[in-house]
């Protein structure tokens, strides 16, 4: 049994990478953001409180499938950001299962990554359930979001542990892959699985 642990910051591409590797593998594929929609279609938010609180009830339902999953011993997908402060819970579950992940961590230069954020944000087909941290529930019609500046950006990444999550340390076994995602059309998406399916 084994699991796949797709991490990375923001906008790197972790989404549609998971989408493809859980088709390519034949395993299930879990999101917290997935769960983090679903949530915020249904609830909503009006305030940060509101908003930190579904982030939380989302990554309650990720551990929830992640330990159905190690209950019944079948090797699944887990695609999130796994920052710091939640890196404990991941941990304990895993271990508690003896289970041996393998994380795939999506690297990509942050000039590129903040481009990426940033128009993304800006994106109308971004969903309503990923505004940004100031604007509730969404910027007014013909009001520009706010801009976060891009040395905060990237001091927000690393000080939340997006850009080197890893579980080596912490438990023996796990492995880590990286992959560069700056340039998406540099992918080799065959020799991935590949090296995914041997490595497993």
């Amino acid at each position: 049994m084994y699991c796949l642990l797709l991490a990375g910051p923001p906008a790197s591409g972790k989404s549609v990478l998971a989408a493809r590797l859980g088709k390519g593998l034949g395993i299930p594929v879990f999101s917290k953001d997935g769960f983090k929609e679903r949530l915020f279609d249904r609830l909503g938010f009006s305030c940060r409180e509101e908003k930190v609180a579904l982030g939380l009830a989302a990554a309650d339902l990720l551990w929830d499938c992640a330990r159905a999953m190690l209950e019944a011993g079948q090797p699944f997908l887990l695609e999130n950001n796994f920052e710091t402060a939640t890196k404990g819970d991941l941990v304990a579950l895993l271990r508690g299962y003896d289970c041996k992940p393998l994380v795939l961590r999506l690297e990509t230069e942050l000039p590129v990554l903040y481009r990426r954020f940033c128009k993304r944000d800006r994106s109308s087909e971004r969903h309503r359930g990923h505004v940004v941290n100031t604007c509730y529930p969404e910027a007014l019609p013909g009001e520009e979001p706010r801009v976060i500046p891009f040395e905060d950006f990237c001091r927000g990444m690393r000080e939340r542990g997006f850009l080197e999550f890893s579980l080596e340390e912490e438990i023996p076994g796990a492995q880590l892959l990286t992959l560069d995602t700056t340039d998406f059309a540099r992918i080799d998406y065959g020799a991935l699985l590949e090296t995914l399916r041997e490595v497993l």
